[in-house]
């Protein structure tokens, strides 16, 4: 398991303490919170409470990542699309599609870029053709397909 670290949606500023409190979970989000409580200085306790504030507070989550070519998603791909109009009522749509992964709102060559998770080429051209581009509003995609994922981490937050 690793840990996503997000920005505080309260625009609270961490300190140290939970900031290292969220480097030892995502070295090992199982990770006892005996253990990390040694390794920071605070009690058990003070450490289960810490964790629970900064997932109620949205500033991190735990979650089991797992390699989708073991689970039996054979293909990936980030699509780039291009929108008229109002954004928000198509990464509305996108974002609630299980195979979207993430969506973001960029400034560039494309308006979103997504990345989708398929079981093989005949569902990803399902999402494209009949799913991502028949939403109103979508101009265009292009499609980025990913071979080999060489490097995927989750240590960012933090530092």
């Amino acid at each position: 398991m690793r840990v996503v670290a997000t920005p505080d949606k309260n625009g609270t500023t961490l300190d140290s303490v939970s900031l290292a409190i969220i480097e030892q979970l995502q070295e090992d989000g199982r990770r006892p919170y005996a253990a990390i409580g040694k390794a920071v200085g605070l009690s058990e306790a003070a450490v289960r409470q810490r964790v629970q504030k900064l997932l109620d507070q949205g500033v991190m989550q735990i979650v089991a990542v797992t390699d989708p070519l073991t689970v039996g998603f054979r293909r990936q791909a980030m699509v780039g699309i291009n929108v008229e109009g109002d954004l928000d009522p198509v990464a509305d749509a996108l974002t609630a599609m299980d195979e979207v992964e993430y969506v973001v709102v960029t400034a560039g060559s494309f308006d979103l870029l997504i990345e989708i998770v398929c079981e093989d080429d005949d569902h990803l051209l399902e999402m494209i053709n009949k799913r991502i581009r028949t939403l109103p509003g979508v101009r265009s995609t292009e499609s980025f397909v990913y071979l080999k994922l060489r490097k995927q981490t989750y240590t960012w937050g933090t530092r």
